[in-house]
């Protein structure tokens, strides 16, 4: 994921009106035995940029829906390296996974039922899937590989054809093209949770969310301002079935709003009236927090990459040498105070802790050689459109990548978008003046694959939803990815990733600048040593619990 991921079609959200879901068909108090009960609050400096488990593709969107779409599979809910194991959770057990890698056979847990009463249905899986084709999911990327996906999604076929399910036994079986060392990471993520077929096949949901099979179901939404969570009354029916690694609920209702200002977040968790500020201080509040509330704040680990993408497709940014000069002219310690020291400087894809990570430093900051390298290219067009949303830390990064670039002689405009449409309007490929501007990546999964195959493959630069936001396309470079895919990770897997790396590096696709700390800070309210940051969720909101 990203701090802000993309998402599907611009605008839409802020559109949605305000709705009202009301449980039926079980018992309001059968909740699957979660503890404690009361109502807390979560403040988002940027809201999810959708409430629909196949579109959501930001941070904040997964927060939320982690524990309200629950796959066939699931990570494990658990700090640290255990939260990135993948473990069964509506399947009664992990796949079972034919000789050659290309077949994987589940079966689905019996009798669990949706939180408006309908039956969960091993064919809700495969509408699931269409779903992720139909409605343009960046999500699809992860599932070409099933045998007839690509066919479907073209309107050539009307099913996917490697997806067969029965639902009277609850056998569902895939059928791929080509073994896979990443499909059980894939089968974990949200994109791939059963949605009843009551749900839109080619449209987005947040005005009305599928209803849920996790722990919480989304009862209220007003998008982009709030949205109400509170338990699943069908819940006990998955906890019922044998999912024990699908957490319960800690509290009875969580109430998430999006809050513009930082500081007001800061300060309302500081005095008690927010309970969870998902995002971390600002650099000017963070000292402070840190002396006065060590008690309900700490730095958290997290895998991710921030970088400046260059459309390598167009001048000035199709010249090796206009990227490379960026790279040397970027000063990654001057990032890290826009962070308050919370971003670690990199200059490479890989992020530490994530597997084939080995540290690379291509472009050591060198201001001279920059300005030396775009005298050698001259450029003809200087006129460059430098993109951020508006989130306080990303629209400060922004304004330093254009004063950069107008120190070095471009004539560079800065574009600032709302941060919940900020990823679908520079992954729509039709938007006017995509030059350059900020991307941040957070892992989907625990596999160097997830930093390559959305953000580097040719074949994945998509006309909406994009996430090659750079439009790199090196043929070399994408034959070895594919064939990494299809194979397990090993100590020489993870050091031809890392090879993968430098190669991608030496052509300066990208101008990685840094890996962030995320941070857990909560009210007095809140019991702070069950709180549990998720290395792919960013934070558990299960694990909430009132003291």
């Amino acid at each position: 994921m990203r701090t802000l991921r993309k998402a599907v079609t611009v605008g839409v959200v802020a559109a949605l009106a305000t709705f009202g879901v009301a449980a039926c068909g079980g018992d309001s108090g059968s909740t699957g035995g979660g503890g404690g009960g009361g109502e807390i609050n979560v403040s988002m400096t940027s809201f999810p940029d959708y409430v629909d488990p196949q579109l959501s593709y930001t941070v904040q969107g997964w927060e939320v829906l982690y524990n309200a779409y629950t796959p066939l599979l699931t990570y494990r809910h658990a700090k640290g390296q255990d939260g990135t194991k993948v473990v069964p959770a509506l399947a009664e057990a992990m796949p079972d996974i034919s000789p050659d890698g290309k077949t994987y056979k589940l079966k689905l847990r019996p009798n669990m039922k949706y939180s408006d009463g309908t039956p969960i249905k091993a064919s809700d899986f495969t509408y699931a899937i269409q779903r992720l084709f139909k409605a343009n999911s960046g999500g699809s990327v992860f599932f070409n590989g099933i045998v007839g996906a690509t066919d479907y999604a073209d309107g050539k076929a009307p099913t996917i054809s490697g997806i067969t399910t029965d639902d009277a036994t609850g056998d569902i079986t895939i059928a791929l093209t080509d073994a896979s060392g990443t499909f059980e990471n894939v089968l974990a993520l949200m994109f791939a949770a059963p949605v009843p077929p009551s749900t839109p096949l080619d449209k987005d949901a947040t005005n009305t969310p599928p209803p849920s099979s996790g722990p919480f179901m989304i009862s209220k939404v007003d998008a982009p301002q709030s949205l109400t969570m509170v338990r699943n009354p069908n819940f006990k029916t998955v906890k019922d079935a044998g999912a024990t690694e699908v957490a319960d609920a800690q509290v009875d209702k969580i109430t998430v709003t999006q809050n513009k200002s930082n500081s007001a977040q800061v300060t309302g968790v500081e005095q008690n009236t927010i309970d969870f500020m998902a995002d971390p201080p600002d650099a000017d509040r963070l000292a402070e927090v840190k002396a006065k509330f060590g008690d309900r704040f700490r730095l958290d680990e997290s895998i991710n990459t921030y970088y400046f993408f260059m459309n390598n497709k167009k001048a000035p940014f199709n010249d090796i040498r206009v990227r490379q000069a960026i790279n040397y002219a970027i000063d990654p310690e001057a990032l890290n105070r826009v962070f308050g020291g919370r971003l670690h400087p990199t200059q490479q894809i890989l992020p530490p802790g994530m597997p084939g990570y080995e540290e690379y430093h291509p472009y050591p900051y060198d201001l001279a050689k920059a300005k030396a390298l775009l005298a050698q290219a001259n450029p003809a067009d200087k006129d460059i459109t430098v993109w951020t949303d508006d989130e306080p830390e990303r629209k400060r990064i922004g304004e330093y990548y254009h004063d950069l670039l107008t120190q070095l002689g471009f004539n560079a405009t800065l574009k600032v978008v709302a941060g919940n449409v900020y990823f679908a309007t520079i992954g729509n490929t039709s938007t006017a003046d995509l030059d350059t501007g900020f991307v941040d990546w957070f892992q989907d999964y625990p596999h160097p694959d997830d930093f390559f195959r959305p953000l580097l493959n040719g074949a994945n630069i998509l006309p909406t939803n994009n996430s090659n936001y750079s439009q790199v396309a090196i043929p070399q470079n994408d034959a070895t990815m594919d064939r990494l895919s299809k194979v397990q990770l090993s100590d020489d897997v993870e050091k031809q990733y890392a090879a993968l790396d430098k190669a991608y590096m030496d052509q300066a696709v990208w101008a990685p600048y840094g890996n962030e700390e995320r941070s857990t800070f909560v009210s007095d309210r809140i019991d702070f040593d069950k709180t549990s940051p998720h290395l792919v969720f960013t934070q558990d909101f299960s694990a909430f619990a009132l003291k």
